[in-house]
């Protein structure tokens, strides 16, 4: 027990915090408890934990993952949030239809754009950072690493490798950043292939995609690509904004 949680499993670890599946014994229902490791309880990583619970609670949007509670229970800092059926990440590694793998993109582009709306650079854009819910809901979740977009934004080259796009690895993360990470995402939802740097065209798995994908899908897709930010769309925003007006379609 952890308060009013009865903890039931792991669901994954990382080095900032372990997931939880857990019982609320007072509501009545599963939920989800991210739960800072003891060792790094120093006041910089809890206010990055504070940071994340005050943000997802600003955003509401149906592709966004609310935090439904965040306090110190027993000397663990916890967040609640609902229970999810998997990450896209696990999704991933099954089959997938076209029209599904469009879905995903669609709505995952959606809560980016929302967060990009309300001045808030994610900063860890990947498939373990969107959560399934039934109905296939999408929601993104983790803005353990976002930082507000001021005129100047700086990090320390903070996110996940494989889905950092190079400026946000030399410490200059902005929404660029996030519009490169998603681009990467939705590669791998038709292509089965996660591209690596130098990030050149075509990537592999690009035949995959070509053969699911209309030319101005592909074309929209790849600007997100592009390998220097100002060559990208300069927010989820826009990306959102052209991918509405392109309508895109499956072959």
């Amino acid at each position: 027990m952890l308060g009013k949680y009865r903890i039931e499993k792991r669901l994954s670890s990382g080095t900032r915090a372990d997931v939880y599946q857990a019982y609320d014994t007072i509501h009545g229902t599963k939920v989800a408890l991210k739960i800072a490791n003891p060792e790094i309880m120093e006041d910089d990583f809890l206010d990055e934990f504070r940071h994340e619970a005050r943000l997802s609670s600003k955003m509401e949007h149906p592709n966004i993952l609310p935090v439904q509670n965040a306090s110190f229970i027993d000397g663990h800092f916890v967040i609640a949030m609902r229970l999810g059926i998997e990450t896209l990440g696990d999704r991933m590694m099954r089959r997938m239809s076209s029209e599904t793998a469009m879905n995903f993109a669609s709505q995952a582009l959606a809560g980016i754009a929302h967060a990009h709306a309300n001045k808030i650079i994610h900063c860890d854009v990947k498939p373990e950072n969107f959560i399934i819910f039934p109905g296939n809901q999408l929601r993104l979740t983790d803005f353990g690493f976002s930082k507000i977009a001021l005129r100047s934004v700086r990090a320390s080259g903070s996110g996940t490798l494989g889905y950092l796009a190079p400026e946000q690895a030399l410490g200059r993360p902005m929404f660029q950043s996030d519009v490169f990470a998603l681009g990467l995402v939705i590669y791998q939802l038709f292509s089965k292939e996660l591209p690596e740097y130098p990030y050149e065209w075509p990537m592999p798995g690009y035949q995959r995609i070509r053969s699911k994908l209309r030319r101005r899908t592909i074309v929209w897709l790849r600007k997100a690509l592009e390998f220097r930010p100002q060559d990208r769309y300069r927010n989820a925003v826009s990306m959102e904004r052209e991918f509405k007006a392109i309508k895109p379609k499956l072959l």
